[in-house]
């Protein structure tokens, strides 16, 4: 579906866009494709068994698979990575965090194949970025900010569009249909960390969130963002 003018959420199963297996619906993450003049953007790429189904929404809106020239990944799980190697073989360049680019490298636990009885396929990310760190693609400028704790790799990415602030926050935030976290069972989750980011996150200008997850925030994603921080402050100390 067409969130903004040229920004497209083509896949999450939550929302009913694409399916996995019959009943899951959260074997497939919100993936979200930026249309430029040069190319097209994705963020994650879904679980890898969907990919056709992405493939087929992006087709829907005019525009063609075969022009996604960069995929940013906002963390290493099935649900957000295991498409990659995929879209790796037809040479799209990716960009992700260098902790998030480690796991799809190696392709182990850290990639939870097994909360999905599934085998995550490895691949290589051709661009690490660092926290703060901000890179200009297809000549948009987007910058990357870390956030463990769902897991270590956590990344969330932020853009100028059309004069207002836009995040793309992966896992970092939970979905309002279903809790206010990320799943906690990661082989490398860490409270600690994941109240530390969330304090960073509440200090950032934050107009539309897009989340990993279910719906996204046209209105008051800095104020869902402060209410995640303060349930954290009451339930993790």
């Amino acid at each position: 579906m067409q969130l903004l003018h040229n920004i497209f959420q083509v896949s999450g199963d939550l929302v009913g866009l694409t399916v996995d297996e019959p009943g899951a619906i959260w074997n497939d993450c919100n993936s979200y494709v930026i249309r430029l003049p040069d190319g097209l953007l994705l963020f994650d790429t879904g679980c890898g068994d969907t990919l056709d189904q992405l493939f087929a929404n992006i087709r829907y809106w005019g525009m063609d698979p075969a022009d996604i020239r960069y995929v940013f990944l906002t963390h290493p799980h099935y649900d957000h990575a295991g498409g990659g190697h995929a879209l790796k073989d037809l040479g799209v360049h990716f960009i992700s965090g260098k902790e998030t680019a480690d796991a799809v490298r190696k392709g182990d636990k850290r990639c939870c194949g097994y909360l999905y009885h599934k085998v995550f396929n490895p691949f290589e990310v051709d661009t690490v970025v660092d926290d703060g760190g901000k890179i200009t693609v297809l000549g948009l400028e987007i910058e990357a900010r870390l956030m463990p704790g769902h897991s270590m790799g956590c990344t969330i990415f932020s853009f100028i569009w059309e004069g207002k602030k836009l995040v793309i926050s992966g896992d970092v935030i939970g979905t309002k249909l279903s809790g206010d976290f990320g799943w906690s069972g990661s082989i490398d989750f860490c409270r600690t960390k994941y109240l530390e980011s969330l304090q960073r996150m509440a200090d950032l200008e934050i107009d539309y969130m897009l989340p990993g997850h279910g719906m996204v925030y046209f209105s008051g994603a800095k104020r869902r963002v402060e209410e995640v921080l303060n349930t954290a402050l009451m339930e993790w100390r």
